[in-house]
């Protein structure tokens, strides 16, 4: 399974708001046509969103973690009937990960550093 730093999985999550869900995973559960349907659309996108029926929060975490180590890819975010999965393809290379400004402008004063805690 692929591990992702903080800021390359906040420039993920915020590609991936766009995105519709390309992937559904039904009553039946992961089985292995749905993962070779989402081994494909990962090789074509690198960033999808996969919906699942189910109600169980543990067995989606489960299902994600099942993709991610089975396909290789990373986990970029679960929130609640949404599994966000990435993986890079060299051949397509569609997505950047550029690292993302904490702040804008300039630095923040001793004072400001001060009055955030």
């Amino acid at each position: 399974m692929l591990s992702l730093t903080v800021s390359e999985r906040l420039a993920l999550k915020s590609r991936a708001q766009a995105l519709k869900p390309t992937v559904m995973i039904g009553n039946a559960g992961l089985t292995e046509s749905v993962l070779k349907e989402i081994a494909q659309t990962l090789k074509i996108h690198e960033l999808i969103k996969i919906r699942v029926l189910g109600d169980d929060r543990a067995q989606r975490e489960a299902m994600l973690e099942s993709i991610c180590t089975q396909l290789n890819a990373a986990p970029v975010q679960h929130i609640g009937k949404m599994l966000v999965v990435y993986q890079p393809n060299p051949d397509a290379h569609k997505i950047e990960i550029k690292k993302m400004p904490r702040h804008k402008g300039k630095p923040l004063t001793k004072k400001q550093l001060g009055s955030r805690s």
